[in-house]
């Protein structure tokens, strides 16, 4: 019981999306972490802000295998229309083996686009004192900061000119309805002139674009982005948490071993003694 109270691990898990193309950036500086911890470099760990290093026994990354979202997703255009490129990539390496194999392989897995952190401590942890380090450390390079902008830039850029070709829609449109003699500003059109079903279809496509490069705003806040975390779920792998039952039976089982040993060896030097 004092074993099971004093040797508690807990594991938390980070998922997180890896933006602008730095999914292998994100790999090797987790590989880099877990090698830190493994070698028990406390003072690099408390460098970069993990107050409590000694707590930390493994750090690893997986994918969220989520095969639909990278065939359906175009991260290009940010809409969720089918990805040729990804599916016919699948298809073609589908061919030559196991499609689960293909979904599964590392150089696969690293297209998707959510991945989670895995994070194994011997106690507590707390987003200020170790998951914010640890990002805010994941997200320190000036490469991807430098690209982050440009992103943001052209992603407003074009929200600025869907908005501009919107306003040009209305104008044309409250022409037409004072040409037609209705001056609602709720008008809802319903008309066989296909031009103007085309542009009527066009600024329903340009707000629906709008929205969806508002939500790709959000994910381009970090080149890292957190989007969840489960913080101190208690371990119970192997022998965590099961100490007051496996000693027990450990102890119970050498005990056995030791006196068959001992009858086994008494019967041995009895015989000795006869024969001799």
């Amino acid at each position: 019981f004092y074993l099971d109270a004093n040797s508690e691990t807990f594991d938390s898990k980070i998922i997180v999306r890896p933006n602008f193309g730095s999914t292998d950036y994100l790999y090797s500086k987790i590989d880099l972490l877990d090698s830190k911890i493994k070698n028990r470099d406390t003072i690099f760990l408390k460098s970069i802000g993990v107050e409590n290093p000694t707590d930390l026994t493994k750090i690893e990354i997986e994918p969220v295998v989520d095969i639909y979202s990278l065939v359906n997703y175009n991260e290009k255009n940010a809409a969720v229309t089918p990805n040729t490129q990804n599916f016919e990539l699948l298809k073609l390496l589908a061919e030559d083996g196991d499609i689960n194999k293909v979904i599964k392989d590392k150089a696969t897995s690293k297209n998707y686009y959510t991945h989670t952190i895995h994070l194994v401590t011997k106690g507590f942890v707390t987003d200020d004192k170790t998951i914010d380090p640890i990002l805010n450390y994941l997200n320190n390079n000036s490469y991807f900061d430098n690209l982050k902008k440009i992103y943001v830039e052209n992603v407003n850029l074009n929200i600025k000119k869907n908005e501009e070709m919107i306003v040009q829609i209305n104008t044309l449109l409250e022409k037409f309805s004072t040409a037609s003699g209705q001056k609602s500003d709720k008008l809802v059109f319903y008309n066989e002139n296909t031009e103007l079903n085309e542009v009527l279809k066009t600024k329903q496509a340009l707000v629906y674009e709008i929205g969806i490069k508002r939500e790709q705003l959000v994910n381009y806040e970090n080149t890292i982005k957190k989007n969840s975390s489960i913080l101190n779920i208690k371990n119970t792998e192997s022998v965590n948490g099961k100490l007051k039952l496996v000693l027990p039976l450990l102890l119970i089982f050498g005990f056995v071993l030791i006196r068959l040993f001992s009858k086994f060896y008494k019967r041995q030097a009895l015989k000795e003694q006869q024969n001799s």
